[in-house]
């Protein structure tokens, strides 16, 4: 389906009358709405469920209270799977709504998304079954009390660890996004400069997790704020512009586009 027709000379790409994304702006809000939706339920699903799940090296405790949140914790894990597929979505919102700019950075920013989801998936996997390890007798009956607790806390840990590697890619993908939206007329530029230097600071903070861990209490305040600034900012702008409008003299025809009437002999 043919989605953009042209470029005009401000950066803003015609679309085709009559198509689904006609509006530049109908697309920027649809994307606004989808980053919301991520951004409050994976906040609940990391703020509410996961973090208060897991007790670092305490199988007790995090067997404990996953059997006393269970019902949190399924409401958690299906609210993290929406807000994946909703992120997945976003991605591919806004590679139609910024392919023009770059066909190759919108592929790599979808292709970056695709990969963090999976690890998602496969990390609220991990959560879901460490709850059915402490909460089902089967397992405590197969391998005993004490190594039923200890695989639900080892189902947690893969999570904890898998949570940090897709990290990665919660701040890869702002990268080719904040390229995006800086080459451009549809962002500010500052935009798109505050979203690469969000994903770098999101990208330093995994990486300061498994290479210092002492650095951790330092690193992750700055590298949550920069990237928090960044998302925030750019969920705003597209709820609230949508993206910028054209010049008036962008929209008219080219005069050389135009052909003079014939004259008499």
């Amino acid at each position: 389906m043919t989605t953009i027709a042209s470029q005009t000379g401000a950066g803003l790409p015609l679309y085709a009358e009559g198509s689904i994304v006609s509006s530049p702006k109908r697309l920027a809000r649809i994307a606004g709405l989808l980053y919301l939706a991520v951004g409050i339920l994976g906040a609940f699903a990391f703020a509410a469920v996961y973090s208060t799940m897991y007790v670092a090296g305490d199988a007790a405790a995090t067997a404990s209270k996953l059997v006393a949140n269970a019902g949190l914790v399924k409401i958690g894990v299906a609210a993290d799977l929406i807000q994946v597929v909703f992120w997945v979505f976003l991605a591919l919102t806004l590679y139609v709504l910024l392919r023009h700019v770059s066909g190759y950075a919108a592929r790599a920013m979808v292709v970056l998304v695709a990969i963090g989801a999976s690890i998602s998936f496969l990390n609220i996997l991990f959560e879901f079954q460490g709850m059915r390890v402490a909460t089902d007798p089967a397992y405590s009956a197969t391998v005993g009390a004490a190594g039923a607790t200890a695989m639900a806390l080892l189902m947690l840990e893969l999570q904890h660890y898998g949570y940090a590697i897709a990290g990665i890619f919660f701040g890869l993908w702002l990268v080719p996004l904040g390229y995006l939206a800086f080459k451009s007329a549809m962002f500010p530029k500052v935009l798109g400069i505050v979203l690469v230097v969000g994903g770098v600071g999101y990208l330093f903070d995994t990486l300061a997790a498994f290479v210092a861990p002492d650095l951790t209490p330092i690193i992750h305040p700055i590298a949550a704020l920069l990237g928090i600034v960044a998302e925030v900012s750019l969920l705003v702008y597209l709820l609230v512009k949508g993206v910028r409008s054209p010049a008036a003299s962008d929209d008219r025809p080219s005069s050389t586009a135009s052909v003079p009437a014939p004259t008499s002999a």
